[in-house]
């Protein structure tokens, strides 16, 4: 279970020795980036990127990389890293933080929302075979044209079990799964070799927020990333944009894409962009509840 109390939490920060990875995972806007920014500089240690849109340059604004003057604070590793017109993987994640910690000789504090990727790297990850280039376009096409639940409905049972229903991009990985490998993605995780860095090695923290609060925080964030150049941002990206694209997923991009192409008003762009902030949040916290019981809680306010 978690360890209740953000004072807790707080004290353990001077606990932590100077060698112990760190794990901080949170919802969007919880203000872990700023926590991992703090104990870095307390207690030393390079800041590793955990979010599956971080990763790829173009959306900085978007995905809320860290600025220049935090970057000028400490190390960070694979932030904007990856081509935004290239995939990525888990598989590809947990490699790059493979080779992080072969040539560094600073403790990672790992952040990030995205929990498959603490997941993969605690507990292991299978394997798989990369997928062919036309199931991926062929799962693009079916996610787009006609949504996910196709998809779902095609699954074995305990695939489908196990997957997030409600996540798109999930299901549609598990697709392509079994449909490049003729096995299903649950088969595949039961047959995972060790974990990179074992929880037990490992200081996990989950930031627990409440929801009216973090909700607030998520609207006056995505207000601050207009003022900062999100819309210009998104103009610089629409020669060149493809809703395919993992990085196309960055929440605010296809609403202020579709404002710019006069689909939309800008008001309704930014109402949608808050709203899918909220949705994407409520998911990430569901994930964290069932999957990170393990982790000790930091709470907020």
């Amino acid at each position: 279970m978690w360890r209740q109390g953000k004072e807790t939490t707080l004290t353990a920060i001077t606990e932590i020795s100077a060698d112990q990875p760190v794990l901080i995972a949170g919802p969007t806007a919880s203000g872990k980036s700023a926590l991992a920014l703090r104990i870095a500089e307390q207690r030393g240690g390079i800041i590793v990127n955990a979010d599956a849109l971080q990763v790829f340059d173009g959306w900085r604004i978007l995905t809320a990389r860290p600025d220049e003057a935090d970057l000028s604070r400490n190390p960070h590793a694979l932030y904007g890293h990856v081509p935004y017109d290239q995939p990525y993987s888990v598989g590809h994640w947990l490699r790059d933080v493979a080779q992080l910690l072969e040539t560094t000789d600073q403790r990672p504090i790992i952040v990030g929302g995205t929990g498959l990727y603490f997941q993969a790297l605690t507990q292991g990850l299978a394997d798989i075979p990369a997928t062919p280039a036309a199931i991926r376009a062929a799962a693009d096409q079916r996610r787009l044209n006609e949504g996910h639940q196709g998809m779902l409905s095609e699954l074995d049972a305990e695939t489908a079990r196990r997957v997030d229903p409600l996540n798109p991009m999930r299901v549609q990985r598990a697709w392509e799964v079994q449909h490049t490998t003729g096995k299903g993605l649950a088969e595949w995780q039961d047959s995972t070799p060790p974990p990179l860095l074992p929880f037990a090695d490992c200081y996990g923290i989950v930031m627990n927020a409440d929801k009216d609060w973090l909700n607030t925080r998520i609207d006056l964030r995505f207000d601050l990333m207009m003022q900062s150049g999100a819309l210009e941002e998104a103009q610089k990206m629409l020669p060149d944009w493809d809703p395919a694209r993992q990085s196309s997923q960055a929440i605010g991009a296809p609403e202020l894409i579709a404002n710019l192409r006069g689909e939309i008003s800008l008001s309704d762009a930014i109402a949608a962009a808050k709203l899918a902030s909220r949705q994407y949040a409520k998911r990430q916290r569901t994930w964290f509840r069932s999957k990170m019981k393990q982790y000790s809680a930091y709470n907020l306010p």
